[in-house]
Order: structure tokens, then sequence, then C-alpha cells
């Protein structure tokens, strides 16, 4: 007896010739005479009956003839069999190394699992097959192959990245997306016009409603835009792709500190205008190029002025004060002037840590 991983025996899956032999017992008929009536093979007949061969479509009618039972009867024997030895084999099919891919990508689908993305799992083999549908793959070892040509990422230099959380992490995405109502297709020109609304939000104190009307204006440009819990292993701050022509924007909340939150926003609403994600390649903005400079320069011009921020620096000035009067007149908050100078080492990272805003985000 074949038992399987689940203890479920093969054997317990009933092949409809079982049904077969018994209608051949209650008419007192053998495989010959069913042959004869039927029109087909005694062979033929024989390999039903024993399992070998599926009933078709056309022996089923021919049985339908012989017997007085509708020929729908014995085809849905037939999809029940072949429903469950697809299920057993699906079950009985997992390599261990999908089970140890499992175990990595467990914290994303106990997240999806909060966010009723996917079902629960009661069991090492459910929670390999669910797993599977959630990256859609019959083989999670495929995660190595679908990865490279996805998407675009902007991901924290010289940290180690887990592909295959990197890849979940990047469907349970894709699926809360799913599930935003967004009829209007990308628009760039409206993204551009809300460009100031959006700078403006920095202002809300409420970060969780902050967050809400960034949805709502990204809404109308086509952007569906979410901020989706970090994990280990996926050291990623956005997420960008393009969906039959809508826009996925995700954020992380693996950095707290505002200045980075509104910096990499930017830095990704750059990409987005300057048309970076078109092939739908995948880009971890690890290495300098030249799409990286071009959307890292249109986050620092847009948040600050390049010519106000060099007449700034130029003074010399990093007091209190000065940076508060700055940030008054050219309508930013602290921490973004405070961010940048640090990030040009004009500022200790220790320095005016009181007006560096960490935002709380409800998860």
């Amino acid at each position: 007896m074949e038992t399987s991983i689940t203890g479920l025996s093969l054997d317990f899956i009933l092949h409809p010739g079982i049904s077969i032999k018994e209608k051949l017992e209650e008419n007192n008929m053998n495989q010959e005479e069913l042959a004869e009536r039927t029109g087909f093979s005694a062979k033929h007949v024989s390999e039903v009956i024993n399992g070998k061969k599926g009933i078709s479509p056309k022996f089923a009618k021919a049985l339908e003839y012989v017997f007085g039972v509708k020929f729908t009867f014995w085809l849905n024997l037939q999809a029940i069999y072949d429903k469950e030895i697809i299920e057993y084999q699906e079950k009985n099919n997992i390599d261990k190394r999908e089970i140890e891919i499992t175990k990595r990508i467990e914290p994303i689908l106990e997240y999806a699992i909060l966010l009723n993305l996917i079902n629960k799992y009661n069991n090492t083999t459910e929670e390999v097959i669910i797993a599977r549908n959630l990256c859609k793959t019959n083989n999670l070892l495929n995660i190595e192959k679908l990865l490279i040509t996805k998407v675009a990422y902007r991901a924290a230099k010289n940290i180690q990245v887990d592909e295959y959380v990197l890849y979940a992490w990047q469907r349970v995405c894709e699926l809360i997306a799913e599930k935003e109502n967004i009829e209007d297709t990308y628009d760039s020109k409206k993204l551009k016009n809300y460009l100031q609304d959006i700078k403006q939000l920095m202002f809300e104190e409420n970060p969780n409603m902050m967050i809400q009307k960034l949805k709502e204006i990204f809404k109308k440009c086509g952007i569906i835009f979410e901020l989706v819990k970090n994990f280990q292993g996926a050291p990623i701050q956005g997420f960008i792709e393009n969906k039959n022509n809508r826009i996925i924007l995700c954020m992380t909340i693996r950095q707290s500190y505002a200045d980075i939150f509104w910096f990499t926003l930017f830095h990704e609403i750059g990409h987005i205008l300057n048309d970076d994600i078109k092939e739908n390649k995948l880009d971890y903005y690890i290495e300098n190029t030249k799409a990286e400079d071009i959307a890292d320069n249109f986050a620092k011009d847009f948040l600050i002025s390049s010519n106000k921020y060099e007449e700034y620096i130029q003074k010399k000035d990093f007091s209190i004060e000065s940076i508060k009067e700055f940030s008054q007149q050219n309508k930013i908050k602290e921490f973004v002037l405070i961010g940048r100078l640090q990030k040009d080492n004009l500022l200790p990272y220790n320095k005016y840590s009181n007006l560096k805003t960490r935002y709380k985000w409800k998860e």
C-alpha cells in the first residue's frame, strides 16, 4: 500500500473502472459482452476496468446505452478521480528544498494570512501548496528563474537579499494591490500636477492619515500606493510595477525616519515619471546607474531646490535657528533639511535628533 506524506493511501482513490465492474456484476455480464455491446475492444474494456485507461466521452456514452446510466455520471466519476490523483501527486511531489524555502518565507505567509490574502494552513504540506499558490508556481524552486524578469526595486545597499523572501514579498504587494478598486490608468500629467500636494502631506501630524491621503492622491493618477511590512531577507524600501497601465507603488516601513521615507517616496516618483520601469526588468538599484542618479537628483531637487540648498550650505550656519528658518521659507519640515545635511556629511547623525521625526505605522 502506497501511503502519502499526509497519511492518505493511494488505494483510497478509486478509479471509475471499479464502478463499471460493479455494474457488470449487477447485470450478470462479463467484459467480453460489454465489449460487444459498446463496440470497444475487449482490451480497451479491460484496461478501463483495471484502471489503466480513463473513461472517454465516447465510451461514457456507450455505457449509458448499456447500463441506462447517464453518460455524465461516468464522466463525473472520471473527473473526480483525475482531480484526486492530481491532488495526491501535488501533495507528494514536494521537494525537501521546497519545505526549506517555505520556512524561509513563513513570516510573509503569516503576514499574508493576517491581511486575508491567503488561507490558513494546518500542516507543512498545506503550507507548501499555499506558498506555491502565493508565488504562482508549481514548484518554489522556480522562483530563481521568475525573479530576474519582473519589476523594479529600491533596496538598501550592502545588505544581503534572500531571493525567495523578496519574491514572496513582491507577490504580497501585488495581491494587496489587486484588492484595490482603481479605475483610472496611469496619467503622468496628473501626477506632476499633484506633486506639491503630495509634498505638503509631510506636515500631516498623523502618519496613518498621511498614508491614507497619499493613497487617495495616487489613486487619481492611476497609481496604487501601499505601505507594506518589511521582512528580513527583503531589505526593500520601494517597489514599482506597471500592471495593465496601472502603477503599483509600494513602500516599506523598514525605515521609520521621516526624512528617509520622503526621499524614498520622491525617488520612486522620479522613476515613475522617467518611465524607468517601462520594460519591467528587475533592478535592485544597489549599483550606481544613470537612472538611479536621475531619480536621486529628482528627489533631492524637489524636496529642496538645489540652488537654495547650495546658497544655504555656503553660509555654514547649521544652527537650529537657521534650519528652522530655511525650512519655513521653503515649506518643508525640518527633518528634510537635517536628513540632507547628514547625508552630505555636514551634520553628525546624532545632531538635532529631537527634530528627526520617526513614524509609527499602524501595521
